[in-house]
């Protein structure tokens, strides 16, 4: 991971005047795990990025994917130095392998001061705002009424690895943080899904794709029974989180 790092930061150096480079979510918080997490990254440049320099950085993500295997996962959000301070202001990010413009979170801003590795420049603590315990709380109650529990209306997603992982994740997540101000890792949030008496198949299938050897397709019916019980114990547990 030190090699990849480093060639990212040397090449986006190349094209942006990058003043910062920061890693959040699984790889500060001692869950990483090759091949399988993503690699979460902020970025603070100088200026704006300008057109040229966007199709430069896309250039820049797409070779290092062809180079490096473990590039795949590696998500990277620019922010402009002087414009970090609204959490709900978009910034360029690449992720899943295209541009696009999306915040820095309440959550991942509370990861880059309590965990977050400095790879480059200053420290994030330095630059980022802190978040307070009631802007943290209010920003998980808002995503889980009004992301995540709309989305437990269309069965399809369900079906997919990354939406019953993030769901039941998510969820066992939110609530320990508005319980106890707190973050946790993805592997303690699955102990903490144990506890709450989720589908024990469902999340015992989450720790053998995270953490486990490398598990076989799933069949078609255990995909539509395992989507059907993720969907079904999140919209419920929102509801109980929420207090609705």
């Amino acid at each position: 991971m030190r090699g990849l790092l480093g060639r990212f930061a040397a090449d986006a150096a190349g094209v942006l005047p990058l003043t910062a480079l920061w890693a959040h979510g699984s790889l500060a918080l001692g869950d990483f795990v090759p091949g399988r997490s993503d690699l979460d990254l902020v970025a603070l440049v100088a200026a704006p990025v300008t057109a040229a320099q966007r199709a430069d950085l896309r250039r820049v993500h797409e070779r290092l994917i062809g180079d490096e295997p473990l590039a795949a996962g590696l998500h990277c959000t620019y922010v402009v130095r002087g414009e970090q301070d609204d959490p709900a202001r978009d910034h360029l990010t690449w992720a899943h392998q295209e541009l696009f413009e999306r915040p820095v979170s309440e959550v991942s801003r509370r990861e880059l001061h309590q965990g977050g590795l400095c790879l480059l420049g200053p420290a994030p603590r330095a630059v980022i705002p802190a978040v307070t315990d009631a802007e943290l709380a209010a920003y998980i109650r808002a995503d889980l009424g009004d992301f995540w529990y709309p989305h437990t209306a269309r069965p399809e997603l369900w079906r997919q690895d990354i939406w019953v992982d993030l769901g039941m994740v998510t969820l066992a997540r939110a609530g320990v943080t508005l319980r106890e101000g707190r973050l946790i890792t993805k592997r303690a949030a699955l102990d903490v899904l144990d506890a709450m008496g989720a589908p024990a198949g469902v999340v015992a299938d989450i720790r053998a794709r995270r953490y486990g050897p490398a598990p076989l397709p799933a069949g078609r019916d255990w995909l539509a029974r395992r989507g059907e019980l993720a969907r079904a114990f999140v919209r419920t547990g929102i509801d109980k989180t929420l207090g609705r």
